[in-house]
Parts: structure tokens; sequence; C-alpha cells
């Protein structure tokens, strides 16, 4: 977890400030084993990813991280490099591969590449962003890979948005 408080904030980078072949790599952080016996007792308490003992005795030899609390590792070290960028929304993940466990001291980080950006052919407000992401061990090995469709804001779509939301105030 990170000490640092949220603070809100109306991300700046709409579509046209995106670029094809963007790339960009987060902090690495070590994932132990408490918070993956946490999360797995609170979200998804199979046996090897819940009892590091049970564990032992899996295919995996010893307590793996859950492929969800991965992913919300992900989710976390993602906005903190890529929260200047004004999505929509998230519309769907292709590709979802879960590569390599995640294991109790592994450090991990993440990368996200824009491989396409496309212009709405219906709405001017809006455009669709293709990420490739994957979550990296500090081995090199990648553990977790995705394409990630995402809407983005245009900046007439960002204008109109402030626009209503100052008028409902």
């Amino acid at each position: 977890m990170t000490d640092a408080p949220f603070v809100p904030a109306r991300p700046t980078r709409t579509l046209e400030d995106l670029v094809v072949g963007e790339f960009r790599r987060s902090r690495e952080r070590t994932v132990t084993e408490a918070e993956i016996l946490e999360f797995a007792r609170a979200y998804d308490p199979q046996w090897f990813h819940a009892d590091a003992e049970l564990a032992k005795g899996s295919v995996f030899g010893e307590l793996v991280a859950s492929g969800i609390h991965v992913l919300a590792i992900w989710r976390q070290l993602d906005h903190e490099i890529n929260s200047d960028i004004d999505w929509v929304c998230g519309i769907g993940w292709d590709e979802l591969r879960l590569k390599s466990a995640v294991r109790a001291g592994d450090t991990i980080h993440v990368t996200s590449e824009i491989i396409s950006l496309t212009p709405s052919a219906t709405r001017t407000d809006r455009g669709t962003a293709l990420t490739r992401y994957a979550v990296i061990k500090s081995t090199g090995v990648e553990a977790v890979t995705f394409t990630s469709i995402n809407l983005v804001y245009t900046r007439t779509g960002r204008d109109r948005a402030q626009d209503q939301a100052g008028s409902t105030r």
C-alpha cells in the first residue's frame, strides 16, 4: 500500500496528446507473503493462495499470489504512471495471459505501451486507445500480459464534460 494521500485531480492528457509507441514503466514493488494471504483470504481463498503450509503441496511448491491480486497491483502501479490520461472508461481486455506465478518476495513492475489510437467514428468526444500491458518480475519474466481497450476523451469531449460538470453545481 502507498502512504501517499489520495488527491483527486482531473487528468490533463486527451486522445490528441497520446502517441502510438508511447512506453511507460512503473516503480518496482515487492509482493509480501502477508499481503498474498490477506488478499486471498478476502477475495480468492483457493488453498494455494490462502494457506502457506498447504501451498507447499501444490504444483507451485509454495504460496503464490492470486491472478486477481496481481491485477489489483497492476491497477495501482498503472494509475501511478498513466493517471495523467483522461480516460472515459475501460471497456475490455484482450489476450489476458497469466504467464508466471508471482510469489512472496517477488519484485515486480508494470509497463504500458500504446499500440493504437482510433478516434470514434460516431462521437467526437472520445476515441479508443489500445494499450499493451505487462507485469514483469525483476528477473525479466512477464508474469501477466494483456491488451487493454479504453475510451479516452478528446479535447472536445473534455471541454464538454467540464461544461456539464460546471452546470450541475
